[in-house]
């Protein structure tokens, strides 16, 4: 069962669990009812108003319905208003079977109960579909039928002599063969339809596997969950997005905030926005919403409301320590994703022991002829020139693609309007750059993507980023921001839950494909203050909803690229054998 939507009232929430498990008992009841037979003495009753093909029909249309509200109970939690609308429709069906096919009256009455639940919180049922999803679905449900329809229609004609019907042989016209396709679907023995051959046997069989795979792929895309298509926002949305963000945004997530791969939600007041992104039934918010402190409270409230219209699981990525008690009281769980780590410019120093390395690496890059250079925006054309091929071959080194969402990626509409470092060699070819995020109402400025030559000297990096915080302290920065360390510190104390101990088993073994235990040793050597950052969701149901999402936004629905498979699989298995 899928959790229910952060903010509902008590007494909806049990109504409906309440309907949700009435509805799935109904499902079975009728599955169990279709193949018991009826009793003699009501039968007779029906015998003189209904013929035996219509109740026949009835055992048919109780167990097709059956089938149909076992899978729509489930979608009942998540609110859904056509599982609403197929929902009652179905127990109006389910009833007048019973009724058909052996004046079954207590499982008509055990269907009413729900109906009539159903009827009374039908304005519960709020959560839309995918609007295209279904139309497609519709269409493919009646174009599967009359392919259905004529691919029955067409055996039989063609397979005409290899079955018998009541016992004599059958001779199928085009008229019959519609009939008998028909009375597979609608009557209970098929209409006395006996196979004569193993083919004609497979292929009565083969209808109802067209039949019931055309049934369930219907089903799954009227239920979809509304699905965002071409680009996420539009041009007065991304201008009102940095109207807030520019006076609001008080981290490196704020620019971040405005890629092109965000949506935006704006709140009641239209004092806050949530910049997120939507990946099948998680929408998920790059860090806390931005806007003043006094509207965040409603502003978390709505987008999970509005999460719920669209049957999406809302979440915030990245949120900060400071945050957690606003979204613990809304009803939000969360687990720590990493560390951020930060280095403090004005205690920056290169003196004493701990900065020998540092000290090395400066030197030894001054030898090589190194010389770091700073470029602020606009960033003109001829500097792309030299940064792509730079790009290029550290994608191809790491045998990735470009990461989203929480990260920039190497667009020069981005890349334009930051600060870059860069790395040049003695012919002042780069040879490793960054591009920085600053702003933002504090004095700190952020990494984002950092690259290099594969034949750089060693210590090049370490050389770009001493030179980084040297220029940004005599600017008189306070804090220069090395992003995020994933999974560092989870799961490490003691006390750590489960899910935080799995992450660090990951940590662990995953190290040697993704090299986190790496970027978490390059950042410390420059001594930084390390504050932890979250995942905050509504429950530990939707987080494999909430987590898969997230692969998607990050890798840009690359995810086989993202995954590198073949290591996941390595790494499972080395877990599954411990």
């Amino acid at each position: 069962m899928q959790p229910l939507s952060i903010g509902l009232k008590y007494r909806t929430r049990i109504g409906l669990w309440t309907v949700s498990i009435w509805t799935g008992l109904v499902g079975l009841v009728n599955l169990l009812s279709a193949v018991s037979p009826s009793l003699p003495e009501r039968v007779r009753w029906l015998m003189p108003v209904f013929p035996f093909p219509i109740r026949a029909g009835g055992h048919v249309f109780a167990a097709l319905t059956g089938f149909l509200l076992l899978t729509l109970a489930a979608n009942l939690l998540r609110r859904k208003h056509i599982a609403w609308l197929l929902t009652v429709t179905l127990l109006g069906i389910s009833i007048a079977s019973h009724l058909v096919k052996g004046l079954d009256y207590e499982e008509s009455l055990l269907a009413i109960v729900p109906l009539i639940q159903l009827i009374v919180m039908r304005k519960t049922f709020t959560a839309r579909s995918d609007r295209p999803s279904i139309y497609q679905g519709v269409r493919v449900l009646i174009g599967a039928l009359l392919f259905t329809l004529a691919y029955g229609t067409a055996g039989f004609y063609v397979l005409d002599g290899r079955f018998t019907v009541n016992g004599e042989p059958a001779n199928f016209g085009l008229f019959a063969s519609i009939e008998q396709t028909l009375a597979i679907f609608f009557t209970e023995d098929n209409a006395g339809l006996e196979p004569t051959t193993r083919y004609s046997a497979f292929f009565i069989n083969s209808i109802y596997m067209v039949g019931a795979a055309t049934l369930v792929y219907a089903l799954f895309m009227l239920l979809r969950p509304v699905l965002l298509r071409g680009d996420p926002a539009t041009v007065g949305d991304r201008r009102r997005a940095r109207d807030i963000i520019d006076q609001h945004g008080q981290t490196s997530l704020a620019r971040l905030s405005l890629l092109k791969d965000k949506s935006y939600y704006f709140s009641p007041s239209g004092q806050s926005v949530i910049a997120y992104v939507a990946k099948g039934r998680a929408a998920i918010a790059l860090g806390d919403p931005i806007g003043p402190p006094q509207d965040r409270v409603e502003a978390i409230l709505t987008f999970s409301q509005f999460c719920d219209r669209n049957d999406w699981f809302p979440a915030f990525y990245e949120t900060s320590t400071e945050q957690l008690d606003r979204y613990s009281k809304l009803g939000f769980q969360q687990i720590q994703i990493g560390e951020e780590a930060i280095v403090d410019l004005t205690t920056f120093t290169l003196k004493g022991k701990a900065a020998q390395n540092l000290r090395t690496a400066l030197n030894r890059s001054a030898k090589a002829g190194y010389q770091f250079k700073l470029y602020e925006s606009p960033i003109q054309p001829e500097l792309f020139q030299q940064l792509k091929p730079v790009s290029d071959e550290w994608l191809k080194d790491k045998q990735g693609s470009e990461k989203q969402f929480s990260i920039g990626w190497f667009d020069e509409d981005y890349l334009q309007d930051c600060s870059i470092a860069v790395v040049c060699d003695a012919n002042n070819q780069v040879v490793a750059f960054a591009n920085l995020l600053s702003g933002y109402n504090r004095r700190e400025v952020t990494i984002d993507l950092m690259r290099h030559r594969l034949d750089a000297e060693k210590g090049t990096m370490d050389f770009l980023f001493v030179s980084m915080f040297q220029h940004f302290k005599e600017a008189e920065y306070d804090s220069f921001n090395l992003s995020l360390s994933p999974l560092a510190g989870v799961g490490a104390k003691p006390g750590a839950r489960r899910v935080e101990k799995a992450l660090n088993y990951l940590f662990n073994h995953l190290n040697q494909f993704y090299n986190f235990k790496g970027l978490h040793q390059f950042k410390e050597k420059f001594q930084p203050r390390w504050e932890p950052r979250y995942l905050v969701f509504p429950s530990l149901t939707v987080l494999p909803d909430v987590i898969l999402g997230l692969v998607r936004a990050d890798s840009g629905d690359r995810l086989f690229e993202y995954l590198q498979l073949e290591y996941v699989k390595q790494a499972l298995a080395a877990f599954l054998d411990r």
